[in-house]
């Protein structure tokens, strides 16, 4: 598996002719053709008007239909031929799309050439990490062993801590607050209102009673708000996930202040602390300024996901926690000979030798520098849209530039911008170049001209979603 930014098949600046994209594959022709459906109305306007999806949403967008093989397909060859051509459209579709990739959080910048030869082996490691089972397919040892490298990055001792690679990144926040709530059975849930969907998802999964915390403008958790709420639930012991880097703003949560919330309100021992770290769990040990994420602190598990800033190729996730805490969930399962405290039982082999691999290449410092480049390009990016006055905010340990909602939502589709009422966000990941920012900027600045009429409109205010001070509409401009 290789990753094609920077590879030279696509110019970033568009100078060289691109071959269009096949129908099927082209986001624009499935969609064109979808919104012409009656199928595809799902609603009314309040002055009686169709509703239909709006391009990008909830749109299925195609179905690559599975024929049965005629008789001589052997002898002629026509189906293997026909497999080949889909699938050599849909690698140009992907490289068209990772060109224009720069709103969700994954590195794209990888080489996993030399693991080819192990696509062979249906590699599984069901079951605990720690105990082999019957099956002998497995690669354990890998995981383990990337286990270990962030247990001590988190200073957990080997004997001190359990942990599995997970098959994504909810699961591992599944997981983590499943450990919370058989420690304390009877714990209220609190998340801030900016949290992952996921922590809601696990909310709804356990029928915990949860609880919403308010933010700052960064998007991290309002430990004001956060007190008040404890404090009207004094009885019950909190179950509380912390944010190493908000969805759409990239916020970190202070983990200091929280704890110490909840101690001077008498929750003193009387809490479980999860830490969702998806993205920069990974990024901040290596920032000097960074407060530090450690199990030297009373946090009870940590998830990083490494098909984000590591760049595994499939999605999967690094849940650690203490051992004390997994024998509540753990069980023996006599057909496997093993024990199992994971959500799903049946995980991905592969994963854990790509994350294995990745780590060997770079190593602690390679993760540095790649963090610093982020850094970097993400207060690049940051300044080149406050002098061109777009609004925009960019929190100090993130590489997460939010900034205006672009309004052509072809726009939006063409760079797969995640967006959320007003704002939208561009993601800086180790693969995005200051070349790939600049021809965003390009395109970004030639459409906003005509959406605002060369500056005679303004655009819209963002103090409630970015603050005042990021706010570049006319009434906050001066």
């Amino acid at each position: 598996m290789v990753g094609s930014v920077g590879n030279g098949l696509l110019d970033l600046g568009g100078r060289e002719k691109v071959e269009p994209l096949p129908k099927e594959f082209d986001p624009e022709e499935i969609v064109d053709s979808l919104l012409h459906s009656e199928s595809n109305i799902v609603g009314k306007e309040e002055d009686g008007t169709s509703r239909k999806i709006v391009l990008g949403r909830n749109v299925h967008t195609m179905c690559l239909e599975v024929k049965e093989p005629e008789a001589d397909d052997e002898i002629t060859g026509e189906r293997e031929a026909y497999m080949a051509g889909v699938l050599a459209r849909y690698r140009r579709s992907l490289i068209d799309r990772t060109k224009h990739h720069l709103g969700y959080p994954y590195n794209l910048d990888f080489d996993y050439g030399a693991l080819i030869h192990l696509q062979h082996f249906s590699i599984n490691n069901l079951g605990d990490p720690f105990i082999e089972s019957n099956y002998g397919v497995h690669s354990r040892q890998f995981e383990v062993g990337v286990l270990d490298w962030f247990a001590r990055l988190w200073e957990l001792e080997k004997n001190e801590y359990w942990g599995y690679i997970t098959n994504c990144g909810t699961e591992g926040n599944l997981h983590g607050i499943l450990v919370g709530r058989e420690v304390f059975p009877n714990g209220i849930l609190y998340a801030s209102k900016e949290s992952h969907y996921s922590v809601f998802k696990a909310a709804r999964m356990y029928r915990m009673e949860c609880v919403k915390v308010a933010t700052l403008v960064s998007g991290e958790i309002d430990c004001t708000d956060f007190r008040a709420k404890l404090v009207q639930n004094k009885e019950k012991p909190a179950i509380i996930n912390i944010n190493i880097g908000t969805t759409v703003k990239g916020a970190v949560d202070d983990l200091d202040l929280v704890i110490q919330t909840l101690e001077e309100n008498g929750f003193k021992d009387r809490f479980y602390i999860h830490c969702d770290g998806a993205l920069f769990g990974l990024m901040m040990p290596f920032i000097k300024r960074a407060p530090k994420v450690t199990f030297k602190k009373p946090i009870g598990s940590v998830s990083v996901s490494g098909h984000k800033f590591v760049g595994c190729p499939v999605p999967c996730r690094r849940q650690i926690t203490r051992l004390e805490h997994i024998n509540a969930l753990s069980s023996n399962v006599e057909y496997l000979a093993s024990r199992d405290a994971t959500i799903m039982g049946s995980r991905n082999g592969h994963a854990p030798i790509f994350l294995w691999y990745t780590l060997n290449r770079k190593g602690y410092q390679g993760f540095q520098k790649e963090v610093q480049k982020c850094l970097r390009n993400a207060h690049y990016l940051k300044n080149r849209l406050k002098e061109a006055g777009i609004g925009s905010m960019l929190n100090e340990l993130s590489s997460t530039v939010v900034f205006e909602r672009p309004k052509d939502e072809d726009f939006i589709r063409q760079w797969q911008l995640a967006c959320e009422g007003n704002i939208a966000h561009v993601v800086v990941m180790p693969n995005v170049t200051i070349e790939k920012l600049d021809y965003f900027l390009r395109e970004l600045l030639e459409k906003r001209s005509h959406w605002y009429q060369e500056g005679t409109i303004s655009p819209p205010c963002l103090a409630a979603e970015i603050g005042e001070a990021n706010c570049l509409c006319f009434s906050h401009k001066n």
